[in-house]
């Protein structure tokens, strides 16, 4: 495949320090990146950008690596700096560790023509030459590392659209979605956040024709987040603003809520915090929402259902995934037939049990406190793009029963009776439909992210979900107490759905 290319003028250090902040929000372990060019043309310029944007520090110490061959930074993605000038053979940079530092980090290489024959093949190439005052660099190559890196040039170049062209670069935060998140601080400003969203690749079919993201209707594009933002903010819900927008390219620029930890200082949770997120969460199902939202004039977003489809494909993923990882095997038809029989005499009780609008991930690492604020605005609230509408119950689990962190019975207890009250004191309330469709949408939550976490593990390489498993069956123990899923307690405990396997 012929390698591809693109190139910038740099007028100045500044654009080269720049530029190398912006490979910084790019790079993984294992790329490799070729600095080619004369000496004085700015390639330590470039690693030096690149290594103090990684540190998180723009006067981190980056001495040359001319003498030493290689300086190496442990830095949250490892950088290896590497200065072949003075090599003499490919041998010596094996002595040098090169091929682990590739393993383990990201790899600069400087005057890589010195040890040509021993580069990977999929290095990227960045030369750069004078240009009057100024400099060009061309990158060029192929591959995940050169979309990674041309995604990130159209961000800066998205934020100089939105005349915020010169402002700092660092890594936030991301989330088990393709979606990332930086922030960016103009000089003498308060940080925003940068999200980068890009439109979801769809996998294959799965059911129907249809692949899984459309069955479960997961947010395809950011305009979806763009919608219901718009949306929560006019009910009073405190959410990002937006500062600017790029719906094609899935770039977003928004007010940064802070960072104020919505758990204690060690990771557990705080009774009065659910509490008062249960009570935000009562005023936004207590009110009528439209399901047709506008992201931008002319492009609306449909919210979708949370229909029986979605709810049954999200509830396999028990079956497709948690039960192979127990059993060795994948799930028989027997099996298969079982549990979704199972679980759609469950949905039949669904019916008419207060539907309304969905958050769907309403729980700790999506809610910011906000202790200096008052009211409802001392909760920041993000992460809603793929809210629905069904049955309201769904979020009170999901903060309840929070899948990052052991909330104990007491406090899943005063969380859901917060919300009750304060559904009880804003009008006329079914507590005791309610309590039903919460035993309901929390079994069906606990079963899918009990999926979701082996999933995560055994597909997508991130064996850190796994740890969470335990207090998942714990959660999935205790919706399934509710007299109303007795059958669908009976069938888990007969088939052996709730084992534990050694991961």
């Amino acid at each position: 495949m012929a390698a591809r290319s693109l190139e910038r003028f740099l007028p100045d250090e500044a654009a080269t320090t720049r530029l190398g902040e912006d490979l910084a929000m790019a790079v993984k372990p294992g790329d490799v990146l070729l600095l080619d060019g004369d000496l004085g043309a700015g390639k330590s310029t470039l690693a030096r950008g690149l290594i103090r944007a990684l540190a998180g520090d723009p006067a981190h110490e980056v001495p040359s690596p001319t003498f030493t061959l290689v300086q190496s930074y442990d830095t949250p993605v490892p950088v290896h700096h590497f200065d072949l000038y003075r090599l003499s053979s490919s041998e010596e940079l094996l002595e040098l560790g090169f091929d682990e530092a590739v393993a383990s980090g990201v790899a600069l290489v400087e005057w890589p023509e010195r040890a040509a024959e021993a580069m990977p093949a999929a290095s990227l190439r960045l030369a750069i030459e004078h240009e009057g005052d100024g400099r060009r660099i061309v990158i060029s190559g192929d591959g995940p590392t050169f979309d990674r890196i041309a995604r990130s040039l159209a961000m800066r170049d998205f934020l100089v659209s939105a005349d915020f062209g010169d402002a700092r670069r660092a890594r936030f935060t991301g989330d088990a979605s393709a979606r990332g998140y930086e922030t960016v601080t103009p000089e003498g400003q308060a940080p925003l956040v940068l999200m980068n969203s890009p439109r979801l690749v769809l996998g294959p079919p799965v059911r129907d024709g249809k692949p899984y993201a459309e069955i479960a209707h997961t947010a395809q594009t950011v305009a979806a987040f763009v919608a219901i933002d718009r949306a929560l903010a006019a009910g009073g819900v405190t959410v990002p603003g937006i500062v600017a927008h790029d719906l094609d390219q899935g770039f977003l620029l928004l007010e940064h809520l802070g960072t104020g930890a919505f758990l204690d200082p060690v990771g557990k949770p705080i009774a009065e915090r659910y509490a008062a997120a249960a009570e935000l969460l009562a005023m936004i199902h207590g009110k009528q929402w439209d399901d047709r939202l506008e992201a931008a004039p002319g492009v609306v977003h449909q919210v979708p259902p949370f229909d029986r489809d979605a709810l049954m494909i999200e509830v396999d993923l028990l079956v497709d995934w948690y039960v192979p990882a127990v059993t060795g095997a994948p799930a028989s038809d027997a099996l298969r037939d079982g549990y979704r029989a199972a679980w759609n005499a469950i949905f039949d009780r669904l019916a008419d049990k207060q539907y309304g609008l969905v958050l769907r991930d309403y729980h700790s690492p999506n809610i910011i406190w906000r202790g200096e604020k008052k009211g409802f605005d001392r909760l920041g609230t993000v992460d809603f793009q793929d809210a629905l509408i069904g049955p309201v119950a769904y979020d009170v689990a999901s903060l309840a029963m929070d899948a990052r962190v052991t909330v104990s019975p007491d406090i899943e207890r005063t969380t859901v009776d917060a919300y009750v009250a304060a559904r009880n004191t804003a009008g006329s309330f079914d507590e005791t439909a309610f309590r039903e469709a919460y035993a309901i949408m929390a079994a069906q939550r606990n079963s899918k992210i009990l999926g979701i976490f082996v999933r995560l593990d055994r597909r997508d390489g991130k064996p850190q979900y796994l740890k969470h498993l335990p207090r998942i069956r714990d959660y999935l123990h205790r919706a399934l107490a509710h007299p109303a899923l007795a059958d669908l307690r009976d069938f888990y405990r007969d088939n052996r759905l709730l084992e534990e396997f050694d991961a």
